[in-house]
């Protein structure tokens, strides 16, 4: 797979208004499981331990390559804070991924994503792909909700699990990719291609 500076396309081709594919993808969670820490470290390659809340949303976007396709990623950052929650899902129409975030030091983050998968089950289309995140993974002195209770709730959600550390961007990358691609069949299925 080629990169968004891969020197066929050029650095200047990675933000133009050419692709193949565009998706919209929301990063949902409660405030401070590391939402914007994500985005930003995924979108721009920059690391800041400490953030602002978000108020109401923010988006960034990626363009990645993938099998000779360009695919622009909108990844909109939601706030994560119950006066927000109206705001919030009222994008949560046309995300085609979503990126269900909690804090593995937190067990009141990781209680709450019961609530939000409803929300993504009654705000956006059916076949929406989730991906469930524990993130903070480089924390595991603190970690206060195992990997096993991680996969037991994705398993009983239906959606994928997996285990991040932003800060070394780990395992982001085949996240969002696993989400993209995902929604690259999605679709070629709906224009019969």
């Amino acid at each position: 797979m080629a990169s968004a500076t891969d020197s066929r396309y050029g650095q200047k081709e990675s933000s133009d208004q050419n692709f193949d594919y565009m998706f919209k993808i929301l990063i949902i969670g409660n405030s401070s499981v590391g939402k914007t820490s994500f985005l930003f470290r995924y979108a721009d390659d920059s690391f800041t331990p400490a953030f602002v809340s978000t108020v109401g949303i923010d988006f960034k976007v990626k363009t990645i390559y993938r099998n000779d396709k360009r695919i622009k990623l909108q990844i909109w950052d939601t706030a994560g804070q119950e006066r927000y929650r109206t705001i919030t899902t009222a994008y949560y129409r046309g995300a085609m991924g979503f990126i269900l975030m909690y804090d593995i030091t937190n067990e009141e983050s990781f209680n709450a994503v019961q609530d939000w998968s409803t929300q993504i089950k009654t705000y956006s289309w059916d076949n929406a792909q989730v991906l469930l995140v524990g993130n903070k993974c480089d924390m595991e002195d603190e970690r206060v909700v195992s990997s096993e209770r991680g996969r037991q709730l994705a398993d009983h959600l239906g959606e994928c699990p997996t285990g991040l550390d932003t800060y070394r961007l780990k395992r982001d990358t085949k996240a969002l990719r696993r989400v993209g691609t995902h929604q690259r069949s999605l679709s070629k299925a709906k224009i019969g291609a």
